[in-house]
């Protein structure tokens, strides 16, 4: 018991040291690091299989609030799904709903608090130097990386099909989102509503 406990203690560090740097590189939200949040939990740790960390970002997206809700939520999974969590409560199930709350902070800290006191610091000091030429400069070139980052994400959450052919569908309604997003006025929950439908008719 001793030693699955340790592995848990061991797997909470390395989550947290993993979500404190992603938090650091998280330009234009916690959404635009999924790509490597999916490469850490589902492909090198096992933690998550796709289908669950594409149903939290999801239901996470969905559901009102701030846009990185599912942050707390792929530690939930984590906590209460993984295997080394499942083999250090397998004699008191109960402890399950424990451990997977913890790991829910323990990612929404890891995740916000690096990222505010540095977006704080950069605020304040582009503020400071907002009509130097390089700063104005700096914040275009933000743009593009910004939308690769989400065209990224997109694209993750797209191909954890079996064949590539059935990631068609998603990907093109994640193109026309995008396109509609820029082009019109469609508000977004129109947009929520037609994918919602979409997900419960199975074609995507």
């Amino acid at each position: 018991m001793s030693d699955q406990w340790a592995l848990v203690w061991a797997n909470g560090w390395d989550l947290l040291v993993h979500f404190t740097s992603l938090s650091l590189l998280a330009i234009g939200g916690a959404i635009t690091v999924v790509p490597d949040m999916h490469r850490y939990l589902v492909d090198e740790r096992a933690w998550l299989s796709a289908g669950e960390f594409n149903s939290s970002i999801a239901l996470a997206q969905a559901a009102p609030g701030p846009n990185m809700m599912f942050v707390p939520l792929l530690g939930w999974y984590v906590g209460l799904n993984a295997p080394f969590a499942q083999a250090a409560t397998a004699s008191m199930p109960w402890l399950s709903w424990v451990l997977a709350i913890c790991f829910a902070l323990l990612a929404l800290f890891a995740m916000l608090l690096p990222s505010s006191i540095l977006s704080y610091s950069a605020a304040a000091w582009a503020y400071r130097n907002q009509y130097r030429v390089w700063v104005q400069a700096f914040k275009l070139g933000l743009a593009p990386v910004v939308m690769t980052l989400l065209l990224s994400t997109a694209w993750i959450m797209a191909s954890h099909h079996p064949h590539w052919v059935d990631g068609l569908a998603p990907a093109a309604l994640s193109l026309t989102c995008a396109y509609l997003v820029a082009r019109t006025r469609v508000h977004l929950l129109w947009l929520l509503a037609a994918g919602g439908l979409l997900g419960a008719l199975g074609w995507v």
